[in-house]
């Protein structure tokens, strides 16, 4: 018998495994780090704050975001800057609203506090999920946004939140964080461990809402997958993606998608298939005392769940949104008095 060259029979066997072995067996992709330290940022007309969605209209135009007074700006570049391209009914008629003389939190459950905001591409109309007043729409040249929805199977909406609008259908998919507590009490949702959010779905054509999931932690964010074959939804608690299956085998299955490094908020489709979601706050550690070695606010997820970047920042920095646009990110914050851009 010929003596075995070993070597050679390791790499003829490590070919092979490669060869047969699914790629989950294979070497972790590599997680890209990108730092928002040095954004440029987009400061917020005075007195307001909290970009907390970012959304661009069918023209490329934007972006656009709800913020702390209930209304909806639109970023018109250098020379025009912030203005006013849509609010509630409330936000003229209530002298509050405009007066600037109350901390926003004491008069957002009457002006309106907007948070999810998709257009329909097909009609230029621009979807609001605002957490408050409930599902609305305003047409493309703004104004006075109409209410479409308050309540689903006979339960008021207390904390509508996150939304995105399917492109092919018009039909949009938004939470209700909670059925108990209102926007204004977001922490007791956590320190109460409230599992009562729903995920729900708003049909463009019948006008009806229906409930796709109800008993959930902390539903926030959601997102259409590429495909249109589920809808992806961020849980601030326990700090995990989720997939509602629409259509296929799984149709009306829910299941995990990914745990997230931090306290998830907005969700957005990436250029490549896979998902932005934005961090709110990083995991609780055990050891309080040692400082991260790094403050994530963001991480993109490829489809099948698995992070493959993460966006860092300066201590302090928190984010609801990352919306990618033309090769840029835009990230938007509530806490924040400006829209970032990242090159």
């Amino acid at each position: 018998m010929a003596r075995i060259n070993m070597s050679a029979a390791w790499l003829v066997l490590a070919v092979a495994l490669a060869l047969l072995l699914p790629s989950s067996f294979c070497a972790a992709e590599p997680i890209k780090t990108t730092p928002t330290l040095f954004s440029f940022r987009l400061p917020l007309p005075n007195g307001v704050s909290g970009a907390e969605s970012l959304a661009f209209d069918r023209r490329g135009q934007g972006p656009y975001a709800g913020v702390s007074d209930g209304r909806i700006l639109k970023w018109g570049g250098s020379a025009l800057g912030w203005t006013t391209f849509a609010h509630s009914a409330n936000y003229r008629r209530i002298p509050l609203c405009t007066a600037s003389v109350v901390p926003s939190e004491e008069t957002e459950s009457m002006c309106g506090r907007p948070l999810g905001l998709q257009f329909f591409a097909k009609t230029g109309d621009l979807y609001i999920a605002d957490a408050y007043l409930g599902l609305m729409k305003v047409g493309p040249d703004g104004g006075e946004a109409e209410v479409l929805a308050t309540q689903a199977d006979g339960v008021p909406f207390h904390f509508v939140n996150g939304l995105d609008v399917d492109q092919a259908t018009g039909d949009v998919y938004f939470t209700d964080s909670s059925t108990t507590y209102p926007r204004r009490f977001n922490t007791e949702i956590m320190m109460n461990a409230d599992a009562t959010g729903r995920l729900l779905r708003y049909d463009a054509r019948s006008k009806q809402v229906t409930v796709l999931r109800d008993g959930l932690p902390y539903p926030n964010g959601v997102a259409v997958s590429a495909d249109r074959t589920h809808v992806v939804v961020a849980h601030t608690v326990p700090a995990q993606a989720f997939r509602y299956w629409l259509r296929g085998p799984k149709a009306e299955q829910y299941e995990l998608l990914a745990d997230l490094p931090g306290y998830p908020d907005n969700v957005r489709r990436d250029a490549r298939g896979g998902y932005w979601v934005a961090l709110n706050q990083e995991k609780a550690r055990i050891d309080a005392a040692a400082a991260p070695a790094k403050h994530l606010v963001g991480v993109r997820l490829r489809a099948d769940g698995m992070e493959v970047e993460e966006l860092t920042a300066a201590k302090g920095v928190t984010l609801s949104d990352v919306a990618e646009k033309d090769g840029k990110l835009w990230l938007g914050s509530v806490e924040l008095d400006y829209v970032g851009l990242v090159y």
